[in-house]
């Protein structure tokens, strides 16, 4: 099983300090190791964006190459079909369209439907909404 990490659920992390939850570190080094934890590289670019958690960003700068690999052109033309939903654009909010700042929402379940992943967020499903569980759940991609 592979995990595709949405940017608030990295963000999270940073209320695990290493030196009291260490069982916590190790088993993500050991998903890491395995290519059984990744996410994409919008998510990194959200990562940096506002106020970055420097333990955290430290933890995933020494591990980028393998947490956030290059989408490949499936993943871009899946990103592509979400897309294509018009309720389904909003992922896209008007604040990034206007400074052009990183949605990473459709490269991550656009990550986990071609690579037979499940997606990890912290965001839950709303009748209606256009967040990742509802994107996910017309698309049928595991989260």
């Amino acid at each position: 099983m592979i995990f595709i990490f949405d940017t608030n659920s990295l963000s999270r992390l940073k209320h695990f300090f290493p030196g009291v939850f260490q069982s916590v570190w190790s088993g993500l080094d050991s998903l890491v190791a395995e290519g059984k934890l990744i996410s994409t590289r919008e998510v990194w670019r959200e990562m940096q964006e506002g106020n970055p958690d420097a333990l955290v960003n430290q933890w995933l700068e020494e591990r980028k190459d393998v947490i956030f690999p290059v989408p490949s052109s499936d993943e871009l033309s899946f990103v592509a079909q979400i897309l294509s939903v018009p309720h389904f654009q909003m992922l896209i909010g008007e604040k990034q369209r206007l400074k052009g700042t990183p949605v990473a929402d459709p490269f991550v379940i656009a990550c986990a439907k071609v690579r037979g992943g499940v997606v990890v967020t912290e965001e839950k499903f709303k009748p209606n909404g256009a967040k990742i569980p509802n994107v996910c759940q017309h698309f049928d991609v595991d989260r």
